[in-house]
């Protein structure tokens, strides 16, 4: 099989190549697709650092040369003041390849694709001011033309990364018969998140995709939908606008997920302020036709962090030279500096208290940012607590890392909005032997913290309730808790944590690349094989579209129909299959009520 890989970077290599976590992702996943016996190639742009690769690595600048005109139809709501209607921008592409452990990986150059080298992506600032915004269009635009100008007829499986950066892929391929495309959800964007729809429109014409994009329905104006916005779930559009993941889901072979929480939330988001509104939207569609294309391809933690054998690790040396006790609780949190995604406000007003409570513990906090952290709320609890908090900012080895996570005995992710969808820094910590207080989010229920651990034989560590509010004060309260919990668990009961410990790292450990390459290689050899996933009774019955089912279902599989209505409060398809007496009609409404399901 020949597995193009192809995303907005792909540095995971060498870490000077690299901005973020999908390049690591990608990576891993090619080298391990390559190990499993695939040829694979891999498609991104230079970011203007071709001189640094050829210092460093053999790299072959092939006979390709590809001058055009971008041509881009421009939102005049955000670029009216400053430009045009529609602006073209002359680009030659040259194509550089560099074979690197089993894998073929061709950087595309052109004025457009070099510039930001030190920050690969746009600013947001640039949107509306500057054409620099349009770089991972162009992307976009240069991997299409280049796949077909290199591999022309020859199959090839196109596994692109992140809606954004790569909803014009799917339908420019579509009518190729010598291509698959397979995308990749990689975070939970708003699944509402739009782009101008003349720009569409006229970039599928340009390459030659003919492809009828559906008529745009207009959004119901409501309060629940304007509430959104504050829960980072749902953002509105104006008219003229189509949704990313509606062109990748409509026009892909198959759609690939991190995770099986993360597949389940980007469905039909239950449990969210979103679940209802949801229902009203026009992607709520889009996920129920095309449902059965959806995989979990899962992934993974790096080996260094899952090997059976590791360095051993001085944890007094560790924390010493971080000022703190080594024989105290210590706690750790390692992620970018992000205080909504990450729950930062929540983690320091929950450490301030504690602390200020009594609780003799360290906190070992990084919160990488480039810049700093200016939050004065958070200077001034690292300085009242300056002998139990360490707070780091700046990038630092692997190692380090490793080091601070084995020196911990805890770990602490309270990540909000569901916006991680695997977490592998979470997977890291645990798999060294931190075991977890993190949020019931379903982007991370694989790695098995649960609300009652002490009660649950496989549990590794600690839950605390899902967010989708800033400065969450339940969830600062709940964290508070189970830190002194967790303590306490530590001091007083060392053969409990020494279970949770054992299971978080067992755990952790089998999210493997090589298992990862594997669970996507199980849904990519039936594609390759020409059988394309069918729409399943089981599937509908699962997410409660009993609209959809068809009617022989009602009779060939009544029994599991009538139990998924209970399930779902669903009176009317219960009435088809059983009789709706008074037993039922209460099975009914508790299950509706306790969802919440007004409607029912």
């Amino acid at each position: 099989m020949h597995v193009i890989e192809t995303y907005f970077e792909c540095g995971g290599f060498d870490h000077r190549f690299l901005q973020g976590g999908i390049s690591v992702y990608l990576w891993n996943l090619s080298t391990s697709l390559a190990e499993a016996g695939h040829r694979v190639s891999v498609v991104t742009p230079a970011h203007g650092r071709l001189a640094e690769l050829r210092a460093s690595y053999d790299l072959e600048t092939l006979d390709h040369e590809d001058t055009y005109e971008l041509p881009l139809v421009l939102d005049p709501d955000i670029w009216g003041e400053r430009f045009p209607a529609e602006v073209v921008i002359p680009l030659t592409t040259t194509a550089h390849r560099l074979r690197l452990d089993g894998v073929d990986l061709y950087f595309l150059s052109n004025e457009l694709l070099d510039a930001l080298p030190d920050r690969f992506y746009p600013p947001y600032d640039s949107k509306g001011h500057d054409l620099v915004f349009f770089k991972s269009l162009a992307y976009q635009v240069d991997t299409i033309r280049f796949v077909r100008a290199r591999f022309g007829d020859e199959k090839a499986l196109v596994h692109a990364h992140e809606p954004y950066y790569h909803y014009l892929m799917p339908a420019a391929f579509r009518a190729d018969p010598s291509k698959l495309v397979v995308g990749t959800v990689q975070s939970n964007m708003p699944i509402t998140k739009k782009v101008y729809r003349p720009e569409v429109e006229r970039l599928l014409e340009f390459l030659d995709a003919p492809v009828a994009l559906p008529a745009e329905r207009p959004s119901p104006v409501s309060v629940r939908s304007a509430y959104q916005q504050r829960t980072h779930l749902h953002y509105e559009y104006g008219p003229g606008h189509i949704g990313v993941y509606d062109l990748v889901a409509d026009h892909a072979d198959l759609v690939d997920f991190l995770s099986p929480g993360h597949l389940e939330f980007y469905t039909d988001f239950a449990g969210t302020p979103f679940e209802e509104p949801f229902r009203e939207l026009p992607g709520y569609e889009t996920v129920r036709r095309n449902a059965h294309k959806s995989f979990v391809g899962g992934c993974a933690i790096g080996a260094r962090w899952t090997a059976p054998e590791r360095p051993a690790v001085d944890r007094a040396a560790v924390l010493g030279a971080l000022g703190l006790d080594p024989a105290l609780p210590t706690f750790f949190h390692n992620a970018r500096y992000a205080v909504n995604h990450k729950g930062q406000l929540e983690l320091f007003r929950a450490v301030d208290r504690v602390l200020t409570e009594g609780l003799a513990a360290n906190f070992v906090l990084r919160c990488l940012s480039d810049d700093g952290i200016g939050d004065p709320y958070i200077r001034e609890v690292v300085e009242r607590h300056k002998d139990r908090i360490h707070l780091e900012c700046e990038r630092v080895t692997e190692e380090r890392i490793m080091a601070y996570a084995a020196s911990s005995d805890f770990c602490l992710f309270p990540s909000k909005f569901e916006m991680d969808t695997f977490l592998i820094a979470q997977g890291e910590a645990m798999a060294v032997g931190a075991v977890p207080i993190a949020t019931a989010q379903l982007g991370m229920a694989h790695f098995g913290h649960v609300a009652d651990p002490l009660g649950t034989p496989g549990a590794t560590g600690f839950a605390v309730n899902r967010s989708f509010a800033e400065d969450d004060s339940l969830l600062a309260d709940a964290l508070a808790r189970r830190i002194q919990e967790a303590a306490a668990l530590l001091r007083e009961r060392p053969g409990e944590y020494a279970r949770l410990r054992a299971n978080s790292m067992a755990n952790a450990r089998q999210f493997t690349w090589a298992n990862t390459a594997r669970q996507h290689l199980d849904a990519f050899t039936p594609l390759w094989e020409g059988k394309r996933p069918t729409r399943e009774v089981r599937l509908l019955l699962k997410h409660g579209w009993f609209d959809l089912l068809p009617e022989e279902a009602y009779g060939a599989q009544a029994d599991a129909i009538a139990e998924a209505a209970v399930r779902f409060g669903d009176a009317d398809a219960y009435a088809r299959c059983r009789p709706l007496d008074a037993e039922a009609r209460r099975a009914l409404f508790d299950a509706a009520w306790a969802r919440a399901d007004f409607a029912r």
